[in-house]
């Protein structure tokens, strides 16, 4: 498996009560076996169910506050 590591500074707020990352499907596929990982204080990953939303060429991570992590994907 593959993966990116994201930051808290690259979610961008889309409404007062949610937040997104957004990558290109060749990124990271098409999103099905995806993994989203949240890294937590201990430093330990911990997988979370984030929903996903397609649009286009698209797909957005959608959570509730910005957190450090890594997405898991195939090639």
């Amino acid at each position: 498996m593959s993966q990116k590591i994201f930051n808290k500074k690259d979610f961008t707020k889309i409404n007062e009560k949610e937040y997104q990352l957004e990558y290109t499907i060749s990124e990271i596929g098409e999103g099905s076996n995806l993994i989203v990982e949240r890294l937590t204080d201990k430093g330990n990953y911990e997988i979370i169910q984030a929903p996903l939303q397609k649009s286009n060429d698209k797909i957005y991570i959608i959570w509730d506050n910005p957190f450090d992590g890594r997405i898991l994907f195939d090639v």
